[in-house]
C-alpha cells in the first residue's frame, strides 16, 4: 500500500528493544531479561520534551497508528494519532508499545524463555499495572526521555496513565485518562473470571501448555471474547446496529445463529481466537483485577494522589457501563480533594465502552483541544 491518507503517519515499522537489567515484579518474581516492541510516530524535539506515551487496553498492542507493509488496516487508534489529529504527530513524538506479557512481540507467554529454550507458557509471571509502568519508565530511559509531555490511555491504558502519575510523579507533565476507573467493580471482576474459566476449561488448554501440543484453546478464547465484547457495547448501540434482525428473514427453529447479533459475536470471537494468545488474555485480565492504587494508601485515592505533579484530562462516555462515568468522576473527585488540576468531560455517545476508540466528533474536539494546549505550551517554552 503506497497511497496513504493525508492525515496518516503512513508506513510504520515496529522496533524490538532488549533489556538486560532484571525486573523485579510486584509478585516478587524476577524477569532476568525481556523485549519490548514499540512503534514511534513524529519526531523527538531537541530537548526530548514533546514525547507522548500511548498505553494500550486489554487486547491492544504497539500498532496504534499508520499502516504496516501489505496491510490495509490501520493501527487501533489511527483515528486519534496523526498529522492534524487529536494527537498531532507534526507536534508530538508518539511512542506506543506492546506491554510486557503481551503476545505481539514483547516478552510474554508465547515468547521463548531464554533459560529453557521453550515458550514460557503458563510459567510467565503475572504482571501488574505497576510492573508495566516500571518497564515503561525503563523504556523512556532507553529513548532518552526524562519526562513525558503526556501519558495517554483508554480503559486499561487509562489505568496505566493514572499509575504513572503516582509512581513517577516527576516524569510526566500531563495524564490523560479515558474511559477508565480507579479500580474494577465486583461485576467487572466477575466478567473477567467467566472469560478465564471459558479459556482454562477448554480441553485444548492443557494447563497453559498448548504450544507443546500444537493446539490452541480456540473455543475458550472465542467465548471469552464474546463475553467481553458484549460488555464493550451498549444496549442502545446494539439495538441500533443489529436490532432483532434475522439473517434469513425467518425463524429456522434450530440452534444455529439466526439473529444478526449472534453472527456478529461469533465473527468477533473467531477472529480473536486466531490473533490473540490465551495465556496473555489470562494475564491481562488479572492485571485489570489487581489494579487498585489506593490500596497502599488506606484505600484513599486522594491520599494516593497527594504527591502527583501533573495536570489531568479525564473523559468518560454516557453509555459506557463497563467503566461508567461515575467511575471517572471518582478519579476527578479524588484529584479535586487532593488539590490537583483536572479537566473532565463526559461525552454523549451510544457506543458503550468502545466509544473511546471511535472518532466521535465532540470527543475528538475536546480531546484535541487539550492536546493542542499541551503542544502550544511546549512551543511557547521553546520560543523563549
Amino acid at each position: 500500500m503506497k497511497d496513504f491518507p493525508e492525515d496518516s503517519v503512513g508506513l510504520v515499522t515496529p522496533q524490538s528493544i532488549h533489556f538486560d537489567q532484571p525486573l523485579t515484579l510486584a509478585s516478587g518474581r524476577v524477569i532476568s531479561q525481556y523485549e519490548l516492541v514499540i512503534e514511534t510516530y513524529g519526531e523527538l524535539n531537541s530537548d526530548a520534551s514533546n514525547a507522548i506515551l500511548i498505553c494500550h487496553a486489554l487486547s491492544g498492542h504497539h500498532h496504534a497508528a499508520g499502516f504496516h507493509e501489505g496491510d490495509r488496516k490501520p493501527g487501533w487508534w489511527d483515528s486519534a494519532i496523526g498529522p492534524g489529529k487529536a494527537i498531532d504527530t507534526r507536534r508530538f513524538f508518539v511512542v506506543s508499545l506492546n506491554n510486557l506479557g503481551g503476545c505481539h512481540g514483547s516478552s510474554g507467554p508465547n515468547s521463548v524463555n531464554p533459560e529453557t529454550g521453550e515458550p514460557y507458557g503458563p510459567d510467565f509471571p503475572i504482571v501488574t499495572v505497576a510492573d508495566w509502568v516500571k518497564s515503561q519508565a525503563r523504556l523512556a530511559d532507553h529513548l532518552g526521555i526524562q519526562q513525558w509531555a503526556a501519558v495517554v490511555g483508554g480503559s486499561l491504558g487509562g489505568m496505566q496513565a493514572l499509575q504513572w502519575s503516582i509512581d513517577f510523579p516527576d516524569r510526566l507533565r500531563h495524564c490523560v485518562i479515558i474511559a477508565a476507573a480507579p479500580k474494577l467493580s465486583t461485576q467487572n471482576i466477575a466478567f473477567n473470571e467467566v472469560a478465564r474459566q471459558a479459556i482454562t476449561k477448554d480441553p485444548q488448554f492443557h494447563d497453559g501448555r498448548y504450544y507443546a501440543n500444537d493446539v490452541v484453546p480456540k473455543t475458550g478464547l472465542m467465548l471469552a471474547r464474546m463475553v467481553g465484547h458484549i460488555t464493550y457495547l451498549s444496549e442502545d448501540g446494539m439495538r441500533e446496529k443489529f436490532g432483532r434482525e434475522l439473517r434469513s428473514g425467518k425463524l429456522s427453529f434450530d440452534f444455529n445463529p439466526q439473529f444478526e447479533i449472534e453472527t456478529y459475536l461469533q465473527y468477533q470471537g473467531e477472529r480473536f481466537s486466531t490473533a490473540f494468545d490465551a495465556n496473555t488474555y489470562l494475564l491481562m485480565t488479572k492485571a485489570l483485577d489487581y489494579f487498585d492504587p489506593a490500596a497502599d494508601y488506606d484505600n484513599n485515592l486522594a491520599t494516593a494522589l497527594r504527591d502527583v505533579q501533573c495536570e489531568y484530562f479525564v473523559a468518560s462516555f454516557t453509555t459506557d457501563w463497563r467503566f461508567s462515568p461515575e467511575r471517572s468522576r471518582e478519579i476527578v473527585d479524588a484529584l479535586i480533594e487532593a488539590g490537583k488540576k483536572v479537566t473532565y468531560t463526559e461525552i454523549q455517545a451510544a457506543h458503550g465502552h468502545d466509544a473511546f476508540l471511535i472518532p466521535i466528533p465532540r470527543y475528538m474536539e475536546v480531546f484535541g483541544a487539550y492536546m493542542n494546549r499541551i503542544a502550544n505550551s511546549l512551543e511557547n517554552n521553546h520560543a523563549r
